[in-house]
């Protein structure tokens, strides 16, 4: 009985997965829509986030007034807190101590799903197909499988709605097929119209402002990666000042359009943790070159992050005058 029960199983994906390619539903296509419909429109929904092995339930609203977009993240249990994003930069507001955090972020563009603006960027690393069909919150939906061409990345499944074309759920794999990180919708309705948070009047003088950096030229790091993996490409680069040691601190972000990876390096001759760090699908690889401390961080796995920190050397900057 259990072998029938799981013959049928694959039998009924398989057909699923037929009816969808025969149905002349393109992967690229599709997900250029979600980019589109994530947006554009204004809609809402409880979600259920799984990340580090823990569960958490929150409000979500998405909102496009005259052009203007607003992400907002409302949590349902303790600590109650919001998280709205508004064009570069993320303010954390703690309802229990009035606290505000203002976190700028000019390189992120979503709490959900991260795609690149031009799809054919993911091509380099990943082959994108449409392997089924699902119902999640009570939505039809397209599985949206994002398959590595190596095993530099992790793999990828988006369910998207068939009707809007928003995502409804987001599941990451590591190498061995394990689900390590997760996002699912289990309600979500789309509105005519939603009232964006104005964060601005909940700052003050004690508003906490972090990571306020400026892109600037890679050329000025203190270190140059002569490895990477095919598809990564650098981001965003910043110099900042370390909040405990008042020491520079240089920041590059490298991506492949959905995988994203950080190198930091600082003036340091110890280590708390050298070598592999791993928490859930974030994967971290630190070293002493000479007289300072490098950490590769992303999520990405385990190899990746080793790969790219052991092909990094110092630069021989120029004595400045």
């Amino acid at each position: 009985m259990i072998v029938l029960k799981r013959l049928f199983m694959v039998f009924w994906f398989s057909l699923k997965t037929v009816c969808a390619e025969e149905s002349g539903v393109d992967a690229h296509q599709t997900l250029s829509s979600t980019l589109k419909a994530m947006s554009a429109l204004n809609y809402q929904g409880t979600v259920a986030f799984l990340r580090n092995g823990k569960l958490e339930t929150m409000k979500y609203t998405h909102i496009n007034d005259k052009g203007i977009e607003q992400e907002r993240l409302s949590s349902l249990n303790s600590p109650l807190r919001e998280i709205v994003r508004d064009a570069e930069q993320v303010t954390c507001l703690f309802k229990a101590t009035q606290q505000t955090i203002i976190d700028h972020r000019p390189f992120e563009r979503s709490f959900l799903v991260d795609l690149p603006k031009n799809l054919a960027d993911l091509d380099a690393g990943y082959h994108l197909s449409i392997v089924g069909e699902e119902d999640i919150a009570m939505l039809p939906a397209y599985v949206v499988q994002i398959q590595p061409k190596d095993d530099y990345r992790y793999v990828r499944k988006i369910w998207i709605d068939k009707q809007q074309f928003l995502p409804l759920k987001l599941e990451v794999y590591d190498n061995s097929g394990a689900t390590i990180e997760q996002f699912v919708f289990t309600d979500l309705q789309v509105k005519d119209g939603l009232t964006a948070v104005d964060v601005k009047a909940a700052e003050t003088s004690k508003s906490k402002h972090i990571h306020q950096m400026q892109n600037q030229s890679s050329d000025q790091a203190a270190f140059v990666i002569s490895e990477l993996p095919v598809g990564f490409k650098e981001v965003f680069f910043a110099r900042m000042v370390g909040q405990d040691s008042n020491q520079p601190i240089d920041h590059l972000l490298l991506s492949d359009g959905i995988a994203s990876v950080s190198v930091y390096m600082e003036n340091r001759t110890t280590l708390i943790q050298p070598g592999l760090q791993t928490s859930g699908a974030i994967n971290s690889f630190s070293r002493i070159i000479e007289h300072s401390e490098l950490t590769v961080m992303g999520e990405v796995p385990a190899k990746t992050v080793e790969l790219i920190a052991r092909g990094i050397t110092l630069r021989n900057l120029p004595a400045t005058k």
